[in-house]
């Protein structure tokens, strides 16, 4: 049971898309359309990856108006720190690996 609860989680942060919502979250809340025009991803896919990043918890949502609003969720901050200090150490691999999927995928947030 422990290993399909940490495959899944971790499994969010493999998806180049969900990893990207994830950093843009990290950043500000947003809404779908928002994350739409952020990621250049179609809006069926953009809440796809939402409704995964919601399962696992690693995002929360919030009504305003008609629209829902997605923020990180708090406890995975220092996960991505944590993550943010490695790859920092990891100059030649982990580094050059995230330049090239953001720039595979036209994303400049890094």
């Amino acid at each position: 049971m422990k290993f399909f609860s940490y495959y899944n989680f971790f499994k969010n942060f493999s998806n180049p898309v969900r990893l990207g919502i994830i950093l843009l979250l990290k950043n500000k809340p947003m809404s779908v359309n928002e994350l739409v025009k952020a990621t250049g991803e179609t809006q069926s896919n953009v809440s796809h990856h939402l409704a995964m990043l919601s399962h696992c918890h690693i995002i929360k949502a919030r009504r305003e108006g008609k629209n829902k609003i997605y923020s990180l969720n708090n406890e995975i901050i220092p996960l991505l720190k944590i993550a943010e200090s490695y790859t920092k150490k990891c100059k030649k691999g982990c580094a050059n690996a995230e330049e090239c999927i953001f720039r595979q995928r036209g994303n400049h947030d890094g």
